[in-house]
Protein backbone atom coordinates (compact mmCIF):
# COMPACT_ATOMS: atom_id res chain seq x y z
CA UNK A 1 0.00 0.00 0.00
CA UNK A 2 2.94 2.34 0.62
CA UNK A 3 4.26 1.74 -2.90
CA UNK A 4 0.73 2.05 -4.27
CA UNK A 5 0.31 5.42 -2.57
CA UNK A 6 3.63 6.68 -3.88
CA UNK A 7 2.67 5.57 -7.38
CA UNK A 8 -0.67 7.37 -7.29
CA UNK A 9 0.93 10.55 -5.95
CA UNK A 10 3.35 10.38 -8.89
CA UNK A 11 0.32 10.09 -11.19
CA UNK A 12 -1.11 13.22 -9.55
CA UNK A 13 2.19 15.05 -9.97
CA UNK A 14 2.48 14.11 -13.64
CA UNK A 15 -1.04 15.28 -14.49
CA UNK A 16 -0.59 18.44 -12.42
CA UNK A 17 2.68 19.17 -14.24
CA UNK A 18 0.96 18.87 -17.63
CA UNK A 19 -1.62 21.35 -16.33
CA UNK A 20 -3.79 23.00 -18.97
CA UNK A 21 -1.24 22.74 -21.79
CA UNK A 22 -3.38 19.90 -23.13
CA UNK A 23 -7.20 19.73 -22.84
CA UNK A 24 -8.14 17.57 -19.85
CA UNK A 25 -10.20 15.16 -21.98
CA UNK A 26 -7.28 14.64 -24.36
CA UNK A 27 -4.81 14.06 -21.51
CA UNK A 28 -7.18 11.52 -19.98
CA UNK A 29 -7.71 9.76 -23.31
CA UNK A 30 -3.98 9.47 -24.04
CA UNK A 31 -3.27 8.22 -20.53
CA UNK A 32 -5.87 5.43 -20.88
CA UNK A 33 -4.82 4.63 -24.44
CA UNK A 34 -1.24 4.07 -23.26
CA UNK A 35 -2.54 2.07 -20.31
CA UNK A 36 -4.64 -0.04 -22.67
CA UNK A 37 -1.50 -0.91 -24.63
CA UNK A 38 0.13 -2.04 -21.38
CA UNK A 39 -2.94 -4.14 -20.55
CA UNK A 40 -3.40 -5.52 -24.08
CA UNK A 41 -2.36 -9.11 -23.19
CA UNK A 42 -4.94 -9.20 -20.37
CA UNK A 43 -7.60 -7.77 -22.69
CA UNK A 44 -6.89 -10.37 -25.37
CA UNK A 45 -7.07 -13.14 -22.76
CA UNK A 46 -10.41 -11.85 -21.47
CA UNK A 47 -11.94 -11.59 -24.94
CA UNK A 48 -10.57 -15.00 -25.92
CA UNK A 49 -12.28 -16.64 -22.94
CA UNK A 50 -15.44 -14.75 -23.80
CA UNK A 51 -17.67 -12.38 -21.86
CA UNK A 52 -21.33 -13.23 -21.33
CA UNK A 53 -23.82 -10.99 -23.14
CA UNK A 54 -25.64 -10.27 -19.88
CA UNK A 55 -22.42 -8.81 -18.41
CA UNK A 56 -21.72 -6.32 -21.21
CA UNK A 57 -24.38 -3.78 -20.04
CA UNK A 58 -22.67 -3.65 -16.63
CA UNK A 59 -19.25 -3.36 -18.30
CA UNK A 60 -20.58 -0.48 -20.39
CA UNK A 61 -22.18 1.20 -17.37
CA UNK A 62 -18.93 1.02 -15.42
CA UNK A 63 -17.05 2.40 -18.42
CA UNK A 64 -19.47 5.37 -18.65
CA UNK A 65 -19.25 6.15 -14.92
CA UNK A 66 -15.46 5.84 -14.90
CA UNK A 67 -15.18 8.00 -18.02
CA UNK A 68 -17.11 10.81 -16.31
CA UNK A 69 -15.01 10.41 -13.16
CA UNK A 70 -11.74 10.58 -15.11
CA UNK A 71 -12.85 13.67 -17.04
CA UNK A 72 -13.71 15.52 -13.83
CA UNK A 73 -10.53 14.31 -12.10
CA UNK A 74 -8.18 15.43 -14.88
CA UNK A 75 -9.93 18.81 -14.96
CA UNK A 76 -9.55 19.24 -11.19
CA UNK A 77 -5.95 18.01 -11.02
CA UNK A 78 -4.83 20.64 -13.52
CA UNK A 79 -6.47 23.50 -11.62
CA UNK A 80 -6.37 23.06 -7.83
CA UNK A 81 -3.56 22.03 -5.44
CA UNK A 82 -2.53 18.37 -5.42
CA UNK A 83 -3.25 17.98 -1.70
CA UNK A 84 -6.82 19.26 -2.10
CA UNK A 85 -7.55 16.84 -4.94
CA UNK A 86 -6.20 14.00 -2.80
CA UNK A 87 -8.18 14.97 0.30
CA UNK A 88 -11.49 15.40 -1.55
CA UNK A 89 -10.86 12.10 -3.35
CA UNK A 90 -11.07 10.30 0.00
CA UNK A 91 -14.85 10.74 -0.22
CA UNK A 92 -15.11 7.94 -2.82
CA UNK A 93 -15.28 5.12 -0.22
CA UNK A 94 -18.13 7.00 1.46
CA UNK A 95 -20.01 7.06 -1.85
CA UNK A 96 -19.32 3.32 -2.17
CA UNK A 97 -20.77 2.70 1.30
CA UNK A 98 -23.95 4.68 0.64
CA UNK A 99 -24.33 3.23 -2.86
CA UNK A 100 -23.91 -0.33 -1.62
CA UNK A 101 -26.79 0.26 0.79
CA UNK A 102 -29.01 1.84 -1.87
CA UNK A 103 -28.25 -0.42 -4.84
CA UNK A 104 -26.80 -3.67 -3.46
CA UNK A 105 -29.03 -4.09 -0.43
CA UNK A 106 -26.22 -3.94 2.13
CA UNK A 107 -27.29 -2.92 5.62
CA UNK A 108 -26.30 0.61 6.69
CA UNK A 109 -25.37 0.09 10.35
CA UNK A 110 -25.09 2.96 12.84
CA UNK A 111 -21.27 2.91 12.72
CA UNK A 112 -21.40 3.42 8.98
CA UNK A 113 -23.85 6.31 9.26
CA UNK A 114 -21.64 7.90 11.94
CA UNK A 115 -18.52 7.45 9.79
CA UNK A 116 -20.29 9.02 6.80
CA UNK A 117 -21.29 12.06 8.88
CA UNK A 118 -17.75 12.48 10.21
CA UNK A 119 -16.28 12.16 6.70
CA UNK A 120 -18.66 14.83 5.41
CA UNK A 121 -17.51 17.13 8.22
CA UNK A 122 -13.95 16.47 7.03
CA UNK A 123 -14.96 17.47 3.50
CA UNK A 124 -16.43 20.74 4.80
CA UNK A 125 -13.16 21.42 6.65
CA UNK A 126 -11.20 20.90 3.42
CA UNK A 127 -13.50 23.03 1.25
CA UNK A 128 -14.39 25.69 3.86
CA UNK A 129 -17.40 27.05 1.90
CA UNK A 130 -18.19 30.64 2.81
CA UNK A 131 -14.69 31.24 4.14
CA UNK A 132 -13.04 31.24 0.72
CA UNK A 133 -14.07 31.24 -2.91
CA UNK A 134 -14.49 27.71 -4.27
CA UNK A 135 -13.06 27.12 -7.73
CA UNK A 136 -14.59 24.99 -10.54
CA UNK A 137 -11.82 22.48 -9.83
CA UNK A 138 -13.22 21.86 -6.34
CA UNK A 139 -16.67 21.05 -7.71
CA UNK A 140 -15.10 18.91 -10.45
CA UNK A 141 -13.22 16.84 -7.86
CA UNK A 142 -16.38 16.39 -5.80
CA UNK A 143 -18.11 15.10 -8.93
CA UNK A 144 -15.14 12.85 -9.68
CA UNK A 145 -15.35 11.32 -6.18
CA UNK A 146 -19.04 10.54 -6.68
CA UNK A 147 -18.57 8.95 -10.10
CA UNK A 148 -15.51 6.97 -8.96
CA UNK A 149 -17.56 5.64 -6.08
CA UNK A 150 -20.44 4.64 -8.37
CA UNK A 151 -17.95 2.99 -10.72
CA UNK A 152 -16.53 0.92 -7.86
CA UNK A 153 -20.04 -0.24 -6.91
CA UNK A 154 -20.55 -1.64 -10.42
CA UNK A 155 -17.06 -3.16 -10.25
CA UNK A 156 -18.05 -4.90 -7.02
CA UNK A 157 -20.91 -6.59 -8.87
CA UNK A 158 -18.70 -7.50 -11.85
CA UNK A 159 -15.94 -8.87 -9.59
CA UNK A 160 -18.15 -11.86 -8.78
CA UNK A 161 -18.22 -12.96 -12.43
CA UNK A 162 -14.96 -11.65 -13.92
CA UNK A 163 -11.30 -12.15 -12.90
CA UNK A 164 -9.45 -9.05 -11.73
CA UNK A 165 -7.26 -8.84 -14.85
CA UNK A 166 -10.29 -8.93 -17.15
CA UNK A 167 -12.11 -6.37 -15.01
CA UNK A 168 -9.25 -3.87 -15.26
CA UNK A 169 -8.63 -4.52 -18.97
CA UNK A 170 -12.30 -4.10 -19.94
CA UNK A 171 -12.52 -0.93 -17.85
CA UNK A 172 -9.51 0.49 -19.69
CA UNK A 173 -11.06 -0.42 -23.06
CA UNK A 174 -14.46 1.14 -22.33
CA UNK A 175 -12.98 4.29 -20.80
CA UNK A 176 -10.64 4.76 -23.77
CA UNK A 177 -13.59 4.44 -26.14
CA UNK A 178 -15.70 6.79 -23.99
CA UNK A 179 -13.01 9.45 -23.86
CA UNK A 180 -12.21 9.39 -27.59
CA UNK A 181 -15.14 11.51 -28.91
CA UNK A 182 -14.72 14.05 -26.10
CA UNK A 183 -10.98 14.33 -26.77
CA UNK A 184 -11.60 14.85 -30.49
CA UNK A 185 -13.72 17.93 -29.80
CA UNK A 186 -10.64 19.94 -28.82
CA UNK A 187 -7.55 18.06 -30.00
CA UNK A 188 -4.08 19.55 -29.62
CA UNK A 189 -1.12 17.51 -30.86
CA UNK A 190 1.15 16.80 -27.86
CA UNK A 191 4.87 17.41 -27.96
CA UNK A 192 7.34 14.58 -27.49
CA UNK A 193 7.90 15.69 -23.90
CA UNK A 194 4.18 15.61 -23.17
CA UNK A 195 3.92 12.10 -24.62
CA UNK A 196 6.74 11.01 -22.29
CA UNK A 197 4.98 12.52 -19.28
CA UNK A 198 1.75 10.73 -20.21
CA UNK A 199 3.70 7.48 -20.54
CA UNK A 200 5.08 7.98 -17.03
CA UNK A 201 1.56 8.70 -15.75
CA UNK A 202 0.26 5.47 -17.30
CA UNK A 203 3.17 3.44 -15.90
CA UNK A 204 2.72 4.81 -12.39
CA UNK A 205 -1.05 4.28 -12.56
CA UNK A 206 -0.56 0.64 -13.60
CA UNK A 207 1.99 0.18 -10.83
CA UNK A 208 -0.37 1.73 -8.28
CA UNK A 209 -3.25 -0.58 -9.17
CA UNK A 210 -0.97 -3.63 -9.18
CA UNK A 211 0.54 -2.82 -5.76
CA UNK A 212 -2.92 -2.17 -4.33
CA UNK A 213 -4.19 -5.51 -5.62
CA UNK A 214 -1.19 -7.25 -4.04
CA UNK A 215 -1.82 -5.47 -0.74
CA UNK A 216 -5.49 -6.48 -0.64
CA UNK A 217 -4.50 -10.07 -1.44
CA UNK A 218 -2.02 -10.35 1.43
CA UNK A 219 -3.37 -8.17 4.25
CA UNK A 220 -6.78 -7.25 5.72
CA UNK A 221 -8.31 -3.92 4.81
CA UNK A 222 -8.06 -2.81 8.44
CA UNK A 223 -4.27 -2.85 8.05
CA UNK A 224 -4.01 -1.34 4.57
CA UNK A 225 -6.65 1.41 4.77
CA UNK A 226 -4.84 3.69 7.28
CA UNK A 227 -1.76 3.72 5.02
CA UNK A 228 -3.87 5.52 2.42
CA UNK A 229 -3.65 8.65 4.58
CA UNK A 230 0.06 8.85 3.77
CA UNK A 231 -0.94 9.80 0.23
CA UNK A 232 -2.14 13.15 1.58
CA UNK A 233 1.21 13.70 3.31
CA UNK A 234 3.13 12.87 0.15
CA UNK A 235 0.76 14.90 -2.04
CA UNK A 236 1.21 17.91 0.25
CA UNK A 237 5.00 17.49 0.13
CA UNK A 238 4.91 17.13 -3.65
CA UNK A 239 2.79 20.25 -4.08
CA UNK A 240 5.10 22.23 -1.81
CA UNK A 241 8.44 21.01 -3.20
CA UNK A 242 7.61 20.63 -6.90
CA UNK A 243 4.91 23.25 -7.51
CA UNK A 244 5.41 25.80 -4.75
CA UNK A 245 1.93 25.22 -3.30
CA UNK A 246 1.43 26.39 0.27
CA UNK A 247 0.87 23.73 2.93
CA UNK A 248 -2.75 24.19 4.03
CA UNK A 249 -3.30 22.86 7.58
CA UNK A 250 -7.06 22.83 7.01
CA UNK A 251 -6.64 20.40 4.11
CA UNK A 252 -4.44 18.15 6.27
CA UNK A 253 -6.96 18.29 9.14
CA UNK A 254 -9.97 17.64 6.90
CA UNK A 255 -8.19 14.79 5.11
CA UNK A 256 -7.26 13.26 8.47
CA UNK A 257 -10.89 13.43 9.60
CA UNK A 258 -12.12 11.73 6.41
CA UNK A 259 -9.54 8.96 6.40
CA UNK A 260 -10.00 8.45 10.15
CA UNK A 261 -13.71 7.81 9.62
CA UNK A 262 -13.00 5.41 6.74
CA UNK A 263 -10.30 3.59 8.73
CA UNK A 264 -12.59 3.13 11.73
CA UNK A 265 -15.36 1.81 9.50
CA UNK A 266 -12.98 -0.62 7.78
CA UNK A 267 -11.56 -1.80 11.11
CA UNK A 268 -15.04 -2.47 12.55
CA UNK A 269 -16.14 -4.31 9.42
CA UNK A 270 -13.01 -6.49 9.57
CA UNK A 271 -13.67 -7.30 13.25
CA UNK A 272 -17.25 -8.31 12.57
CA UNK A 273 -16.23 -10.31 9.49
CA UNK A 274 -13.75 -12.32 11.59
CA UNK A 275 -16.51 -13.00 14.08
CA UNK A 276 -18.75 -14.20 11.24
CA UNK A 277 -21.55 -11.88 12.30
CA UNK A 278 -22.27 -10.10 9.03
CA UNK A 279 -21.63 -10.49 5.28
CA UNK A 280 -20.53 -6.86 4.88
CA UNK A 281 -16.78 -7.46 5.05
CA UNK A 282 -16.15 -6.64 1.39
CA UNK A 283 -17.88 -3.27 1.43
CA UNK A 284 -14.72 -1.16 1.52
CA UNK A 285 -12.57 -3.42 -0.67
CA UNK A 286 -13.94 -1.88 -3.83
Amino acid sequence: MVLSGISFVCVNGGVHHLGTALPSAESAFLRFLIGLVLLFPALVAALRVGVSRRIWPLVGLRGLLHTLAVLFWFYAMARIPVAEVTAIGYLSPIVVTVGAALFLGERLAFRRIAAICVALIGAVIVLRPGLRELQPGHFAQLAASVFFGLSYIVAKRLASVLPASALVALMSLTVTIGLLPVAMLDWVWPTTTQYLWLLLVALFATSGHYCMARAFATAPVSMTQPVVFLQLVWATALGWLAFGEAVDPWVILGGAVIIGAISYMSWREAQIARAGATPLADAEKT
